[in-house]
């Protein structure tokens, strides 16, 4: 467990990061490069949420 959290949190701060580079960079004028920073950092957001396991394998199939 202790890995998946560290694994998960790893994701969180690396969207974070992305989503301030998107910010600064938006700012700057730089609409297309902010826009790709966004898409970066939903993917990591997304990939954090992915960690750990999954409701699918929990769940036993009937016989």
């Amino acid at each position: 467990m202790v890995a998946s959290h560290s694994k998960r949190e790893a994701y969180f701060k690396a969207a974070l990061s992305f989503f301030d580079a998107a910010c600064l960079k938006a700012e700057a004028g730089d609409i297309d490069a902010a826009g790709m920073l966004i898409l970066r950092a939903l993917d990591q957001e997304r990939r954090a949420g992915a960690v750990g396991p999954q409701v699918l394998q929990l769940i036993k199939p009937r016989s």
